[in-house]
Formats: structure tokens, sequence, C-alpha cells
């Protein structure tokens, strides 16, 4: 099985597999605010002619939407020891559906995104692993780092 490049036709599957993702982790109320604006922004993204982001998915056998995808994008940052151009990507939104779990549609997904990042000599990728998931992103190459992270939301 191959990852194909998402297309804008693919926008309402993407939106459909980041709930499933979603609703996985996401305590308290649920609301659907999130998905206008993220379907303007992946319909802005996925039609850029020098993207920035990047979505790979894997259709369902039967044809009837996707299985999997995983969407990356590249942030640009001055250059550090160990990076000097600044080029950091950066994954997130791997999702499969439940019934399509354990085929390697993920793998297919991330293999093809991790093509994409280095055809754009993008040296660093991140991404935030579930315990489920860490056997696949270690078997790619990826490994927990010690570096602290910090976040504040502001409404």
């Amino acid at each position: 099985m191959t990852a194909r490049a998402a297309t804008v036709e693919d926008v309402e599957e993407l939106l459909r597999l980041r709930a499933v993702l979603l609703r996985a982790f996401h305590r308290g109320p649920w609301d659907d605010d999130w998905r206008e604006p993220a379907r303007r922004f992946l319909t802005s993204k996925l039609t850029d002619p020098s993207p920035a982001i990047a979505a790979f998915v894997v259709d369902r056998p039967a044809g009837d939407g996707l299985a999997a995808c995983a969407v990356g994008t590249i942030e640009q940052r001055m250059g550090a020891p160990g990076n000097p151009g600044g080029s950091n990507g950066y994954v997130y939104n791997v999702a499969t559906d439940p019934d399509m779990r354990r085929r390697g549609y993920s793998r297919a997904c991330m293999t093809a995104l991790l093509d994409w990042f280095e055809a754009r000599g993008v040296p660093r990728i991140t991404l935030m692993a579930t315990r489920d998931g860490e056997p696949l992103y270690e078997s790619l190459g990826f490994a927990r780092t010690a570096d602290p992270a910090m976040r504040v939301s502001r409404s």
C-alpha cells in the first residue's frame, strides 16, 4: 500500500480523522467550533503552490473515505548548532480509524511525510507520541528527548 498526498477533496475526511484523534485525548466538554477554522486552514494550505504543510493519506480499501493520515509542517527558525539553516519539521494529526489499525497505514503516511521533509532539506523533525504510537515512531528513527517543554494557553 502507498500513501498519497492529500488534496482539497480530502479535507472533510482529514477533519473526520482529526476528530477521531482528538476524541481519544480530549477531556471535558466537546464542541465542533474548531472544524470551520480547520477547514479553511487545510483548504488554504493544500492549495498553496509552495506549501509549508503536507498531509499524506491512505484510502480505505473499500474506497469510502480515508483510513489514515499524517500531517506535517515546516517551521523556519533562526539557525543553531546542529541545524544551521533553522528548518524544523513538526508532525501532528497522525490518525487511523480504529477498524483500520495494525495494517501499516500510519507507517505508510509517516514514511511519505518523512520523505517530504527530506526533499525539502528539513534536518530536525519533532512529534508528540502516545504510548501506542511509540513503537512506530521509534522504528522510523524518533527518540524521546530530554528537552524541557512548557506551554501557556491564552484565550
